[in-house]
């Protein structure tokens, strides 16, 4: 599951994961975040940090208090690349972490290493 409010960076990250044989579902609106991983079940959430209206720090934190959701491996994709910002997105729950921008290597490498075997 892709969640970028950005039109660009979400095609991107979609467009690359479906030629990379993964199936990407795309979530622009922070609000519908949690829903969509319910109802979907992904075996990962790619989570922009900078999202309209909702911080993805505090989605990360709720989808792992949520015992549905909690097992579901996070990899935060963000902007926010100051002292401490790592930290904090991991310490809510985020598996992994990547700046933006973000090449295409180390985005398939940081997601393969966080899908199970």
């Amino acid at each position: 599951m892709v969640v970028e409010d950005n039109d660009l960076n979400r095609k991107l990250f979609c467009d690359v994961l479906n030629a990379n044989g993964f199936e990407a579902v795309p979530v622009a609106d922070g609000e519908l975040v949690l829903e969509t991983a319910r109802r979907h079940t992904p075996d990962l959430i790619i989570m922009d940090i900078q999202l309209q209206g909702v911080s993805g720090v505090d989605l990360i934190e709720a989808a792992k208090g949520d015992a549905r959701l909690e097992a579901i491996p996070v990899l935060a994709v963000t902007a926010f690349a100051a002292k401490g910002d790592e930290e904090r997105i991991r310490a809510a729950g985020a598996s992994g972490y990547l700046a933006k921008p973000v090449s295409i290597t180390p985005f398939l490498s940081a997601v393969k290493g966080l899908l199970p075997g």
